[in-house]
């Protein structure tokens, strides 16, 4: 069984950056028990102490600055080994996640992102129209990316059955 975590990283406060607990607290329920939907927030630390737990991957779903136009979407491999070096406590970019989970002892599973291209960071509550836009199409991407996860264990662990 696949254990994904998807967490939902973003500050609700600042408009556009509330987009990926927005988008999680929006998936339906999955029937999928090996997989765990969490709206993190700012609670960056709570992250890296969940990813001590042994999973097999963590699609992270987050607000994009500087990366195309308002409400594009974007999904891409996070390389966890060029985690910033300094472990800053109360950050929440995937950087500081990955670097606390690395001071704590532990291993950053595979990860995948599925951010959008944000319009605005001022403060408030509420997306932006384009970055709305955007939520039902990350919900999509997200559970195309636990399809090709599931898919890739299950053909991986048919590969082993056979050798």
């Amino acid at each position: 069984m696949t254990r994904v975590l998807v967490a939902g990283i973003g500050n609700i406060f600042l408009g556009d950056d509330g987009f990926g607990p927005e988008v999680v607290r929006r998936i339906p329920p999955l029937t999928d028990t090996a997989v765990r939907v969490t709206d993190y927030g700012i609670r960056g630390m709570h992250l890296a102490y969940d990813l001590l737990d042994e999973w097999d991957a963590l699609v992270l779903v987050d607000a994009l600055p500087d990366r195309g136009a308002p409400g594009e979407l974007r999904v891409f491999r996070a390389e966890p080994d060029t985690a910033a070096a300094g472990l800053d406590a109360h950050a929440m970019d995937p950087g500081a996640v990955f670097a606390a989970v690395q001071a704590l002892g532990g291993t950053v599973p595979p990860t995948v992102i599925v951010g959008c291209q944000i319009a605005s960071i001022a403060e408030g509550i509420g997306l932006t129209a384009p970055v709305a836009a955007a939520i039902e199409p990350a919900i999509a991407a997200v559970e195309s990316v636990l399809a090709d996860i599931s898919q890739n264990q299950n053909q991986n662990h048919s590969h082993r059955q056979e050798v």
